[in-house]
């Protein structure tokens, strides 16, 4: 299958084509998702949690993301590959084109970072240099400590306001592709019609340009906790490929998420 490329991305979104995305983190798992459909595969640092076994993301390194990264681009070749930037990375812009380019240089075709009006200059340096960036707005897990908890966000006016005002920020800025996650299915809804780059949910219901999940929970491997915006695709499947088959059609005929997966306002 052909790399997807971001003008790729931003075709499916004109055309109201859902697009489809798991988090990846070695090449057998990254070469299954490519050849079942998936469009993106993100090198999340929810590996913390999911591969390393700490109770948030923050512990991560870019060391981390690097290694998992080359892993997945030399199990899926073809795949169009995000790299989260950990915790403290992109402190500073300086930093920020530092440690991109050890992501870049590992394989990946674009990073991913947190937060909102404060990265506009980071966006601008990193896209200036060559750098495509994914930008995340609503619950940030890199924040948790300051959140206080992995709450739903933009629920008021005030909030929901500024989160689409970011986004805003963030595509003028030179963002090519948004995260949001955990929001109400209406500002899902409304921050996709907003701006012109895609907007990908995760908890953030069925009308924004695309979902994405991480493969561990959509496997329904985390029995201890599975969020309400997660379904176990693997349940009443005969195997993984089944599972995730399932996955990109239920995303791309909008069938997933459903009601019970989102949040409302």
């Amino acid at each position: 299958m052909a790399k997807p490329s971001i003008a790729q991305l931003l075709k499916k979104k004109q055309n109201k084509q859902k697009i489809t995305a798991l988090t990846a983190y070695d090449a057998t798992f990254a070469r299954l998702f490519s050849d079942c459909g998936v469009d993106l595969m993100l090198v999340g640092d929810s590996l913390g949690n999911v591969l390393q076994g700490h109770d948030s993301t923050v512990p991560v390194t870019n060391q981390d993301i690097a290694y998992h990264t080359a892993c997945v681009r030399r199990g899926a070749p073809q795949a169009f590959v995000i790299a989260d930037m950990p915790f403290m990375t992109y402190a500073t812009v300086t930093q920020a084109c530092e440690q991109a380019a050890q992501l870049m240089r590992a394989g990946a075709n674009m990073v991913k970072l947190e937060g909102g009006e404060w990265l506009v200059d980071t966006v601008q340096a990193l896209t200036t240099r060559g750098v495509p960036v994914c930008a995340h707005l609503g619950l940030l897990p890199q924040s948790v400590n300051v959140l206080g908890g992995y709450k739903v966000q933009g629920r008021d006016d005030a909030a929901a306001d500024l989160l689409v005002h970011q986004a805003q920020q963030l595509e003028a800025a030179g963002a090519q592709l948004l995260v949001v996650e955990c929001i109400p299915t209406a500002l899902g809804e409304r921050v996709s019609a907003a701006i012109d780059i895609p907007v990908i949910g995760i908890g953030a219901g069925n009308r924004t340009d695309g979902q994405i999940l991480v493969m561990h929970d959509m496997l329904g491997l985390n029995s201890d906790y599975l969020p309400k915006f997660v379904k176990n695709f693997l349940s009443g499947n005969d195997s993984i490929e089944a599972a995730v088959k399932q996955f990109v059609d239920d995303v791309e005929q909008g069938r997933f998420p459903g009601p019970e997966h989102s949040f409302e306002s």
